[in-house]
């Protein structure tokens, strides 16, 4: 059985890596090409479009993985097919159950690569890139995202709200322009705090620098019963701000959707919810990015079949084809699964898992039906 292994993760894997490899040198070149009409325009060169063009190939693969997958897998494994290969693997003893979980086993691998690249591998290269980019002034807004947050303390034993606003983020993850806004338990503002520059430890600490803040306080009040409001400003080097927001909430707010890592994505929903913010799309998002790696198992359940296939009812041209037409429809149902879950609120783990359940439950269908009846 080690032999019929080998012989099937080789094929498979070369197949998929060459299909992989022929995806990404196609979104490569389509990169390179947009990078360097803009890079022309400021003077950075064809190597500086190169390097972004390259930093984006991270989060390619990671989207075109599973697809890969599928279209790599039915080409092996219609080439066995064509080649007789199969037909004496069966004969010598491999089982429907048998093949299911060899190509089980080589699909969790593939699962396992997809997760790291786009956990770690592509958010990372996709903050560099916009580093790059809002060095090489292409985009000043590139790489500085902003971000909007609440939060909710009790200081003094009162009840106070804030709203904060973080203008961008620095090279070194350090915060920048950030404004916090302080609100008493009737919505009343209380003081501001403008920030040059903030950091974040890890017990939700916000190391204020170069403070200008302005504070709103009642005063006597008058002969009608209405205090009046005495305004006082302070400038400060320095300045210590205990919130719930810790460095994960905030590295999660200011990036993209489709950037963030599962932990992050995580957490920030939380908060969203913690804050009775609307965290649907955020959840939907968790969601499929937490079942996406389980769609190599789907490729790989949808590619066996072509296998069982007789080598001369179709070309490997028309079965590649008809796998291509496949995962179009695939990444098509996952948009529009996004969609429709957001316009009526259903429930995000049953908006993700859908497709890919009932993808697998056709793949599983067309199996059983070749395997008993061809």
């Amino acid at each position: 059985m080690k032999t019929v292994r080998r012989l099937l993760y080789k094929d498979i894997v070369g197949s998929v890596l060459l299909v992989a490899s022929a995806f990404l040198s196609l979104f490569f070149f389509f990169d390179f090409v947009d990078e360097l009409e803009r890079m022309n325009r400021i003077g950075a060169g064809a190597a500086k479009a190169a390097l972004l063009a390259l930093m984006e190939l991270p989060g390619h693969f990671y989207e075109l993985f599973p697809i890969a997958v599928l279209i790599g897998s039915i080409l092996a494994l219609a080439r066995l097919a064509q080649s007789s290969e199969f037909t004496i693997l069966r004969t010598g003893g491999l089982g429907p159950a048998r093949a299911l979980s060899l190509l089980a086993g080589l699909a969790a691998v593939f699962a396992v690569l997809t997760f790291v690249i786009g956990d770690y591998v592509a958010p990372r290269f996709e903050r560099e890139r916009d580093t790059l980019s809002a060095h090489l002034g292409k985009d000043p807004g590139a790489g500085k995202r902003g971000a909007w947050l609440k939060d909710h303390l009790k200081v003094d034993g009162e009840e106070r709200s804030y709203s904060v606003k973080v203008g961008r983020v620095g090279s070194g993850g350090e915060l920048e322009d950030v404004h916090i806004y302080e609100f008493d338990a009737k919505g009343r503002l209380m003081s501001r705090t403008d920030a040059g520059k903030a950091d974040v430890d890890g017990r939700g600490i916000w190391h204020l620098q170069q403070i200008q803040r302005t504070i709103w306080s009642s005063g006597d009040t008058t002969t009608s019963g209405v205090g009046d409001v005495v305004i006082s400003e302070q400038k400060l080097d320095r300045l210590n701000w205990q919130s719930s927001l810790h460095a994960g909430v905030i590295a999660a707010a200011v990036l993209p959707a489709m950037s963030m890592s599962t932990l992050e994505l995580y957490r920030y929903t939380e908060h969203l919810s913690a804050q009775e913010q609307s965290a649907q799309a955020h959840n939907i998002q968790f969601w499929r990015k937490a079942f996406y790696p389980f769609a190599c198992f789907v490729m790989v359940a949808l590619a066996l079949p072509f296998a069982y296939l007789h080598g001369r009812s179709g070309g490997i041209s028309i079965k590649v084809f008809g796998g291509i037409m496949l995962g179009i429809s695939f990444v098509l149902l996952n948009e529009l699964s996004r969609h429709l879950g957001l316009l009526k609120n259903w429930t995000p783990w049953a908006v993700a898992a859908t497709p890919s359940l009932l993808y697998l439950g056709l793949s599983m269908a067309a199996f059983t039906w070749l395997v008993r009846f061809r």
